[in-house]
């Protein structure tokens, strides 16, 4: 049985029919599904990726076949819209109320100039899309700094095969939120491609207005087309000069006290708990401590007259590359390789050390002992503590002896130098202190030494920091005060020079002769240049 010719037309174009609606059916679930799965597989991608993912994303809605004048294709975190558009274009706004996942309010509003660009510049007519994606989620437009955004929202905009930039009128994008937004620093930003080094991008603020319309509501006036959000930051209460330094005071000393109470609580806490201190490990942790405080000071004080070698004896090409980064590495490191040495070498070698002590009562001699964490090999304390100590203090001792015969011999070529006796025996003092000679007077534990011996080094000794305070006080002001005489003399000689006839070539005084310019500490190649250094203290 034959068919009519119009009923086999009407079966053809009913199947041809069938099959373009299955065609369209069957893309536009491929598209829903990439983005349920650009949605659920966020956190095993690595950032880098996201560029090739999203514009994946927009190569699909770009091709994608519908007959109505828009499609909307929603999942629970990313919802996209794509929009025919003629070059007779009188605007559109979209909002959330077009996608039934949103999980947050949003408008765009897109001005009538939006095509007219793109409709100028094509020479044939063609169909101009508007593709528009929600995110509910930052993941893929997070920057080197995570920056924060408001819901999380990102709002992209893009017309498809022309890029809209420029535009007189703007674009609006509307964010609210469900609670106030005042103690929030709000900024509309843009996605900015290739401007991230380990991300994909960057959020700009180029082109883009922000308008706080309420605490709920957030407008950016923006004038292309792109990927939109509202960066959120906490707001920072500005503090004025008059307030700022009191409160920096305040903080300087409470921070110090602090301190200082912590390090009396630690020391306390340990003292009153004698059961805890002479534990095995915590009594060899205390004493490798100890020992390593005690070669890291005296360590110090040899890198110290090092430096003063430097100075006083060589002179000329001094000059080490990364010198104190060098000179910590060696003061810090070197101690405790010593002690990390010795706990591998000998893991005896710390702990409970008994130190017998005599007392008399009447006419009967009774001893007693106690205990302290320390070293406990009288070989290694012979070796790493008092060894130590001699070949830093003869090292320091020779430098210093050095130093005052410099001193002595640039007094004896001045006429006048009673004035300066004072601040030489300052200075003599000072560097005494600083390389350490106070501790080579355990040295003297012999005989009828022993006792004056004990109360000056623990005197000395335990005062060794207040000491250094003192000296750091006291060269300050002193540079200072040059400071100010360096400035008063400039200010003299620059007054001298402008009263001086421009014809006339100016005549040599007292003042610019007394004012000439020491060479810089350090730096001088000059004959008697070192000497005229050590005459400031604060050498």
């Amino acid at each position: 049985m034959m068919l009519p010719k119009q009923t086999f037309f009407f079966l053809c174009l009913l199947a041809d029919w069938s099959w373009a609606n299955e065609a369209h059916r069957r893309a536009t679930n491929e598209t829903v599904e990439y983005m349920k799965f650009l949605e659920t597989r966020t956190f095993f991608r690595k950032r880098q990726d996201n560029q090739r993912l999203i514009h994946s994303l927009e190569a699909k809605l770009k091709n994608a076949n519908f007959s109505s004048g828009n499609v909307t294709l929603q999942t629970n975190n990313i919802q996209s819209l794509v929009f025919k558009l003629t070059c007779d274009f009188s605007g559109l706004t979209i909002n959330s109320s077009y996608l039934e996942k949103a999980q947050t309010r949003h408008i765009m509003q897109f001005p009538t100039e939006l095509t007219q660009r793109a409709c100028k510049a094509r020479e044939a007519p063609q169909e101009l899309r508007l593709i528009c994606i929600y995110f509910d989620m930052k993941y893929f437009f997070q920057d080197d700094d995570n920056s924060l955004l408001l819901n999380d929202n990102i709002l992209g905009a893009s017309l498809v095969n022309h890029s809209v930039s420029s535009l007189r009128q703007g674009i609006n994008i509307s964010f609210w939120h469900n609670e106030s937004l005042e103690r929030y620093d709000l900024t509309c930003v843009f996605w900015k491609e290739g401007a991230g080094k380990a991300s994909w991008g960057a959020w700009s603020t180029a082109g883009c207005e922000t308008i706080l319309i309420s605490s709920y509501q957030v407008l950016c006036h923006c004038d292309h087309l792109t990927y939109f959000a509202v960066l959120m930051k906490l707001s920072s209460t500005e503090i004025s000069m008059e307030l700022l330094a009191p409160l920096t005071y305040i903080s300087i000393v409470g921070c110090s006290l602090s301190t200082v109470a912590s390090l009396l609580t630690i020391l306390l806490h340990f003292y009153s708990s004698p059961s805890l201190t002479f534990q095995p490990v915590a009594c060899v942790a205390m004493a490798a401590l100890l020992h390593y405080s005690l070669l890291s000071c005296l360590t110090w004080m040899a890198i110290e007259g090092f430096n003063l070698y430097l100075l006083l004896v060589r002179v000329y090409n001094i000059y080490i590359q990364r010198y104190i980064l060098k000179l910590c590495a060696f003061g810090w490191g070197f101690p405790g390789f010593v002690v990390l040495l010795l706990l591998l070498w000998k893991s005896s070698a710390y702990g409970r050390y008994e130190i017998q002590i005599k007392t008399s009562q009447e006419n009967d001699a009774n001893s007693q002992n106690t205990s302290i964490c320390w070293i406990k090999s009288m070989e290694i304390q012979w070796v790493f503590v008092m060894g130590y100590a001699g070949v830093t203090s003869l090292f320091n001792l020779v430098i210093l002896i050095w130093a005052v015969k410099m001193l002595h011999g640039l007094h004896c070529r001045e006429k006048k130098w009673e004035s300066r006796i004072c601040r030489d025996i300052t200075t003599v003092l000072g560097l005494s202190v600083l390389l350490g000679v106070t501790w080579s007077l355990p040295f003297f534990s012999f005989s009828d030494f022993l006792l004056p011996q004990l109360f000056l080094s623990t005197i000395f000794n335990s005062l060794y920091g207040f000491f250094l305070f003192l000296w750091f006080c006291a060269q300050k002001r002193h540079s200072d005060l040059e400071a100010e005489t360096s400035s008063s003399l400039q200010m003299i000689r620059t007054g001298l020079q402008s009263n001086h006839s421009p014809l006339r070539s100016p005549q040599p005084s007292s003042l610019t002769c007394s004012a000439s310019p020491v060479p810089p500490y350090g730096t001088s190649h000059q004959e008697g240049g070192v000497e005229e250094d050590m005459a400031h203290p604060e050498t």
